[in-house]
């Protein structure tokens, strides 16, 4: 099984701590958000960044969950995590509802 990337890992940003671009562009909160560490297999937030508020996408600052919903959706690592986690894909940073829960509630 190949090795589960952080999104900081797939996009090649240099956002992460200690990144090639985090002297000159700062961190991104996906790579500080401890508190989403191990949702989706991933470091911190780097498996769940959708949920995470800050985000730095698209060189810019993203908003909330709720601001960024349908941007995200649409990401390619949205989908790529999507498809690798199956079944226990995670959606949100409190893992308590599955993205079947979050669905079924729509």
């Amino acid at each position: 099984m190949a090795k589960k990337l952080n999104c900081w890992e797939i996009k090649k940003c240099g956002r992460e701590t200690g990144g090639l671009k985090s002297k000159e562009l700062g961190v991104c909160s996906a790579a500080t958000d401890t508190k989403s560490n191990g949702a989706n297999s991933g470091k911190n937030g780097g498996r769940i960044c959708w949920a995470v508020a800050g985000t730095l996408c698209g060189g810019k600052v993203q908003g909330t969950f709720a601001e960024k919903e349908k941007t995200c959706r649409q990401c390619s690592i949205y989908l790529q995590i999507k498809e690798e986690e199956g079944p226990t894909f995670k959606i949100f940073n409190n893992l308590t509802k599955t993205l079947a829960e979050a669905t079924a509630n729509k």
